[in-house]
């Protein structure tokens, strides 16, 4: 307690306190989690001051922690999260398999392909690649309403 007076003693864990509520709060209305690791932070930071730490170590404590959570439970926390998410509209298309029933020429401008009982516009990654009718081909992205198609090799 060398340096602060009772109340500074007494405020400086519930100042913390609000910050974590207030991150807590925007976490709550964002859920996208964004201020969830400060709020461990500020968490840190207020059983610190309540232990009578200094501000600087209460400040050094915040930074450290709300980084080390962001860094190391993210990842984890964010993959968790989208687990059993199903990719909706055209995204779902990613990954699978299509039939060319127009043969796909960037240069020449031309390309379809039919995936399940519609038919899309498709094109290659790179201009120098053909692929002829009736071959299957597997759907890398979309952009806009083509699809970026790769050929699927036999072997």
């Amino acid at each position: 307690m060398e340096g602060r007076n009772f109340m500074e003693f007494v405020m400086e864990p519930f100042m913390w306190l609000g910050i974590v509520a207030l991150f807590l709060v925007i976490e709550a209305v964002t859920v996208g989690l964004t201020t969830i690791w400060f709020a461990g932070g500020a968490l840190v930071a207020a059983v610190a001051s309540g232990l009578g730490a200094s501000q600087a170590v209460q400040w050094i404590l915040f930074f450290a922690v709300s980084v080390i959570l962001l860094i190391f439970t993210r990842p984890l926390a964010v993959r968790y999260m989208n687990r059993g998410v199903e990719r909706t509209n055209v995204n779902r298309l990613i990954g699978e398999k299509a039939v060319v029933i127009q043969k796909i020429s960037n240069l020449d401008q031309t390309g379809q392909v039919k995936v399940g009982d519609v038919e899309w516009m498709a094109r290659t990654e790179s201009d120098e690649m053909k692929i002829p009718e009736k071959a299957v081909v597997v759907i890398k992205e979309v952009q806009g309403v083509k699809l970026i198609v790769e050929e699927v090799k036999e072997g």
